[in-house]
């Protein structure tokens, strides 16, 4: 049995994982990032992490083959260097060689998306595709896409940006600086953000006496379970945005699978039913035999730490 780490290099956490050759993290440990602060210092701490999930599952640094990291922001993966990530405040800095030279590990540094599509791909909802787009549906929307079993960056390692296409011409502001993203809409934020103009529109709406302290992801989906028909207007809205940017993505791609993940595919079937009809009646390849499958991520936050830990095998 061969074992390898890998680190998912968060805003908030950075978590480590020692996992097997079978793709199953079988110790983990965790840290506070505390930024900002020096990227030696944080990355000082994803070696103390990846030695504390060493020991608890009964190994020690000799039995370790390789150590990935998944972080924030644009990556140079043939380099091991995070060129920018406005997250972490780092420019230019070398990541792999600060662990690498307190380690004497081979060290692989990929996107945090990238990352955690190539976890999907290898133990998840992508296994046994040739070619797969990961969509994270979270505070943003990440993108992560599989060609022919590699990750696919661009010539410049920031590609798979598919939360900033444009859906909606002189949309809603995007963070990016753009109009209409498709991250605009079909972000939880995005959803969020039309299940408070919703609100404000409806005074009457269930979803002022269902929101309780605040407005979350999920206010709009359980007022429509409810029978409210404003919420109803909401996750029809959002489906919509969603299906359009999730079928440009499988006219320029057409992958095997594309898979969703994130904290708003929990609404299952409610989420997942309605999406794939719409996107099946918006794709050029309808008429077909031979559709992208659309499926829910399977890993959940385990899919970052067990992506980085392979990104040896994917070079």
């Amino acid at each position: 049995m061969k074992y390898y780490i890998g680190i998912d290099l968060g805003g908030t956490n950075i978590a480590a994982g020692v996992c097997n050759s079978e793709f199953k993290i079988i110790a983990k440990a965790s840290t506070p990032t505390n930024r900002p602060r020096p990227c030696k210092d944080i990355c000082y701490d994803m070696v103390k992490v990846s030695l504390e999930a060493i020991e608890k599952a009964g190994l020690t640094l000799s039995d370790i083959e390789s150590v990935g990291v998944g972080s924030p922001g644009t990556v140079n993966s043939d380099l091991g260097v995070i060129e920018y990530s406005n997250n972490l405040d780092f420019y230019n800095e070398p990541v792999a060689k600060y662990i690498r030279d307190e380690m004497g590990l081979p060290v692989y540094v990929e996107n945090d998306a990238n990352a955690a599509a190539y976890g999907e791909f290898v133990a998840g909802a992508a296994k046994g595709a040739k070619d797969a787009v990961c969509i994270t549906l979270g505070t943003g929307v990440g993108g992560g896409i599989i060609i022919g079993g590699k990750i696919y960056s661009g010539f410049n390692y920031a590609g798979a940006e598919i939360g900033h296409m444009v859906v909606e011409v002189d949309g809603v502001q995007c963070t990016c600086g753009r109009k209409g993203c498709f991250e605009a809409y079909s972000s939880a934020t995005g959803l969020i953000r039309m299940t408070k103009e919703a609100m404000d529109a409806h005074p009457e709406s269930k979803m002022h006496e269902m929101m309780g302290d605040h407005v979350s992801g999920r206010l709009a989906f359980n007022a429509m379970r409810a029978g409210d028909e404003a919420a109803k207007s909401v996750v029809d809205k959002y489906i919509k945005y969603l299906a359009e940017g999730i079928a440009n993505t499988i006219n320029i791609f057409q992958p095997e699978i594309l898979c969703i993940g994130g904290g708003v595919c929990n609404e299952g079937d409610a989420l997942m039913e309605p999406l794939k009809a719409e996107v099946r009646e918006l794709v050029y390849s309808k008429r077909s035999e031979r559709n992208t499958a659309i499926v829910r991520a399977e890993l959940g936050n385990e899919a970052g730490v067990i992506g980085a830990a392979f990104l040896g095998i994917s070079k």
